[in-house]
């Protein structure tokens, strides 16, 4: 493999590190419901699934046969969550996770049937947690904060700003985001790219819910040199962007970071070598800060971050779909995995945008209704399928 020259390396990393995000400012007001699902995509949502329309009454099936759905859910609130690496120790940390998740399904659920027991359960659930949890701890607690924190505010916006029925703790469900949860997502993280991005995403849904304008514009900030630096463009030059703070000045401590990868092509991702399922994490949580972010008035579809999207999306999807795995990528193997996470990117940038997607189209449509991974992303088909809004 050809080294490049010393002057272009250098000239690379400074232009990764120094090249700055465009401005992005928090709107004027907040639009609510207005966290990676905005009320006319509910409307569209709720009117297929009451015309029997495919694929969101399949969707809308799936969902309520869950057990996220069961009106007989006990939430199992702790006051402390530690969660260790890959969740080991799990001191209540699929318990959050799965509660957080348990709320949007459950106001998702209210949405469509309008029947009050699912507003009424996903406020016991959240009620729950807002009395009793103070921390989380151990070495994943940041981004455990980060998943939970993405689930809690879209399932608080639906609940908050379309039923009347009363939610007397609110308030104490707003202190719970706002001194346990945004204190930790805000800072972001070092580590591997779907850290951060999952804890940007929890920062800018959770700043929406407060109406917090200075957190909106911090989290977006970081997020626009996230995603530059976790999706590769040859337009990026030699190498790919970096990160401030992390100190990838060398060629070497990139490819290293880049899980050994040294060969970057238009859609790599930084963990596309580690494997699919973490990858699949970054991308959904670009695609979800991005639709956030259109529904609060910035479309950054049509910037560089709808094309380090789509190309990621694409580039992904060309392999878990089967096409045979080169020597120069990843030595010849991948780990598959992606999940459900093409629903809201091919969406934004196919449907509406009508950007040719054409391998992200075929595993979309193969993989309706999408799902859940159990961790922060849910329901897309249900909420982004082909929905014009």
């Amino acid at each position: 493999m050809r080294r490049t020259p010393l002057l272009a390396v250098v000239a690379s990393l400074l232009t990764g590190v120094l090249a700055a995000p465009a401005a992005h400012s928090a709107p004027a007001a907040f639009a609510h419901p207005g966290v990676t699902v905005s009320g006319s995509q509910l409307d569209f949502a709720r009117a297929q699934v009451q015309a029997g329309a495919q694929p969101w009454k399949s969707a809308f099936d799936q969902m309520k046969a869950s057990k996220y759905a069961d009106l007989n859910r006990t939430p199992k609130p702790r006051a402390t969550v530690e969660c260790g690496s890959y969740s080991n120790p799990n001191h209540g940390c699929t318990d959050e996770r799965e509660d957080a998740i348990a709320a949007y399904t459950d106001a998702l659920a209210w949405y469509i049937t309008r029947d009050a027991r699912y507003a009424q359960k996903a406020i016991q659930i959240m009620d729950a947690w807002s009395g009793t949890i103070t921390a989380h701890t151990n070495s994943n607690a940041p981004l455990q904060t980060g998943w939970a924190g993405s689930s809690w505010p879209k399932a608080a916006e639906i609940i908050k700003y379309t039923y009347t029925g009363g939610w007397a703790d609110q308030n104490r469900f707003s202190t719970m985001l706002r001194d346990v949860y945004l204190p930790v997502v805000i800072k972001g993280s070092n580590s591997n790219g779907n850290w951060e991005l999952s804890m940007t995403e929890a920062a800018v849904g959770i700043s929406v819910f407060l109406d917090d304008k200075a957190s909106y514009d911090t989290a977006m900030a970081r997020f626009r040199t996230r995603a530059a630096a976790y999706v590769y463009l040859a337009s990026d030059g030699d190498l790919p962007k970096t990160v401030p703070g992390q100190n990838l000045n060398t060629r070497d401590k990139i490819v290293s970071y880049w899980q050994g990868q040294s060969t970057f092509v238009t859609g790599l991702t930084q963990e596309t070598c580690r494997d699919l399922t973490h990858t699949g994490y970054g991308i959904s949580a670009i695609s979800h800060i991005a639709e956030t972010s259109r529904i609060q008035g910035q479309d950054l579809y049509g910037t560089d971050v709808g094309e380090r999207l789509r190309q990621a999306l694409g580039f992904q999807s060309k392999y878990q779909l089967g096409t045979a795995v080169p020597d120069w990528l990843c030595g010849g193997s991948l780990k598959l995995g992606l999940g459900p996470v093409t629903e809201v990117g091919y969406n934004a940038l196919h449907n509406r945008r009508g950007v040719a997607m054409t391998n992200t189209q075929t595993l979309t449509l193969a993989n309706r209704p999408a799902g859940t991974d159990n961790l922060f992303v849910a329901w897309e088909t249900l909420t982004h399928g082909d929905n014009p809004n």
